[in-house]
């Protein structure tokens, strides 16, 4: 795999990341203020599957089925007993012909995949709730765009949303700090009419999955939509395609998919 050198945000109290490059596949060039891209969010269970086996090759086919040009996964082990003590970003990013960064709470955390090279990666730490968390933000240089930061989430899992809320109130303060673009997406461990997804309800456009199939947890019953896709600002943006993966094996989430298109004449409209 090629590697290439990134800068590293030294911030303090954020946890070490790591990140590396692979040839990406070639790509249409979209015209100037017109860009198309292919996003996908997944909780991939560190690779164990609903059949409790560990398999990354079975997200990677997910994934790979997709052709995204950029993906967040949440619950990413980084050589851990667990799952065979492989770096699982790195692993699928390998897989997928795709760079990898990786943003830690401890070896576990979160990790964005990109067809294109990361420029500059920084993990923002989020309140403690249940367990250690961080926000992971990588920025890339995306034809037909320029500087965009994608946004990787996994907020706290239990039912009294005080810890998630917290963490989700942080990341929004962080967003509206931003001066470019960019794309929001994770495992909102929330529903859509629950405080934490208004908050970035009201600052972003939602990829909205259809109504007809709209739930991403759990992937053999699903019942609830905790997983989303948003893009800033809300303006400059229209997404389509979106849909929700069925397949009940790899995860015990399901992936969420949407082509995002980026007007840049509309990012400038007051």
């Amino acid at each position: 795999m090629t590697r290439c050198s990134l800068r590293i945000a030294a911030i303090p109290a954020f946890v070490a990341v790591l990140a590396s490059c692979s040839p990406a596949s070639v790509r249409t060039t979209p015209a100037p203020g017109d860009a198309v891209i292919r996003v996908a969010t997944y909780n991939i269970r560190h690779g164990r599957g609903t059949d409790e086996r560990v398999d990354l090759t079975r997200a990677a086919a997910v994934l790979r089925a997709l052709n995204p040009d950029m993906v967040g996964l949440q619950e990413v082990d980084n050589r851990v007993e667990r799952s065979g003590r492989v770096d699982e970003a790195e692993a699928l990013g390998a897989q997928l012909g795709m760079h990898h960064a990786f943003g830690a709470f401890g070896q576990y955390g979160l990790a964005i995949l990109s067809r294109h090279p990361v420029r500059r990666i920084a993990p923002i730490r989020l309140q403690d709730g249940n367990e250690p968390r961080v926000a992971l933000v990588v920025e890339v240089d995306y034809p037909g765009i320029g500087a965009l930061a994608v946004v990787n989430v996994h907020f706290d899992w239990v039912r009294d949303d005080g810890f998630r809320f917290a963490q989700a109130s942080t990341l929004a303060t962080v967003l509206d700090t931003l001066s470019i673009p960019y794309v929001l997406l994770g495992d909102f461990n929330d529903v859509p009419e629950s405080r934490t997804l208004a908050l970035f309800k009201s600052r972003a456009m939602e990829a909205r999955k259809p109504a007809s199939d709209h739930f991403t947890f759990s992937s053999t019953e699903p019942v609830r939509e905790i997983d989303f896709i948003f893009a800033s600002p809300a303006a400059a943006w229209t997404a389509r395609g979106v849909r929700v993966i069925t397949e009940p094996l790899a995860s015990d989430h399901r992936a969420v998919f949407a082509e995002l298109r980026f007007t840049a004449r509309a990012s400038r409209d007051p």
